[in-house]
């Protein structure tokens, strides 16, 4: 059984930065992709961000230059660093692990708020 947990949504203010977190349970999880999706109110799920299982990651171009995504397999766990975050950036934001089979597990998501 695996399962994914996000953590580290916040409010936070335009320009400003959040680190989101998620930890993943079971053996599967290094050999596995990570990615992060968002999904704002009345839109579609998107991709944010990935990393590969050998630490190859791609990014949104709404992403890149702003956001890292990073993963620590001992700790079974993938950061997302958001830097300059803007209004638009505001959303749920989920994690997901790939296994090598294809198949997607997801979180349950964290809130995510850019306002003044």
């Amino acid at each position: 059984q695996v399962q994914v947990v996000e953590s580290g949504g916040d409010l936070v203010q335009p320009g400003g930065s959040l680190r989101l977190s998620c930890a993943a349970s079971g053996s599967r999880f290094t050999l596995s992709t990570m990615r992060w999706y968002r999904q704002a109110p009345d839109e579609q799920r998107e991709f944010v961000a990935g990393i590969s299982s050998g630490g190859i990651t791609n990014y949104a171009d709404s992403a890149k230059g702003r956001f890292t995504i990073s993963r620590a397999n001992a700790k079974f766990t993938v950061h997302l660093q958001m830097n300059s975050l803007k209004p638009e950036d505001t959303a749920v934001y989920y994690c997901a692990l790939i296994t090598t089979s294809g198949y997607t597990y997801w979180g349950q998501g964290t809130q995510v708020t850019v306002s003044s």
